[in-house]
């Protein structure tokens, strides 16, 4: 990783950065074109990313040296069923595709590593796709895969 990337809270002048970031994240995962998120969603998403009552938080990788915001992170809080303290959910990663293989995703699950552990928390997870072999081995590495299949229905 280059010494001159910082991972940072995202702030309110980081939204031309951030948005390009966002769409390439929801097109990875069939977001885009007639079925990509409605606006008022991705204009919610911001203000809640930066509003300090929203239990939703953002961290950017930051380049100092080519001023550029190379990924993001987006995680939550929630209590746990089977755990007192508090749990971590990394709801999104992202990392521009220029940008991947610099330490860029390792820096940003660093950092949210090191905001659950300062809330708490006493687990951080997250999902992907299976067929998203780049990016799992990174995970591999970061944290263990337990066989987990998901399930949801849209109401």
């Amino acid at each position: 990783m280059s010494s001159t990337l910082t991972v940072r809270p995202v702030q309110p002048e980081d939204y031309a950065a951030w948005r390009p970031l966002w769409d390439g994240y929801n097109a990875f995962y069939g977001r885009f074109g007639a079925t990509a998120l409605p606006e008022h969603i991705n204009a919610t998403t911001w203000q809640r990313l930066l509003d300090p009552a929203e239990p939703v938080f953002c961290l950017v990788a930051h380049d100092a040296a080519g001023g550029k915001i190379l990924g993001l992170a987006h995680y939550l809080f929630h209590r746990s069923t089977t755990r007192i303290d508090p749990i971590c959910y990394l709801s999104d990663l992202y990392t521009n595709e220029a940008a991947r293989g610099r330490g860029v995703g390792r820096a940003l699950i660093d950092a949210v590593y090191s905001a659950a552990r300062a809330a708490k928390a006493s687990r951080v997870y997250w999902q992907t796709y299976e067929t998203n072999t780049t990016a799992r081995l990174l995970y591999d590495k970061m944290a263990k895969h337990h066989g987990s299949i998901v399930y949801s229905q849209e109401l």
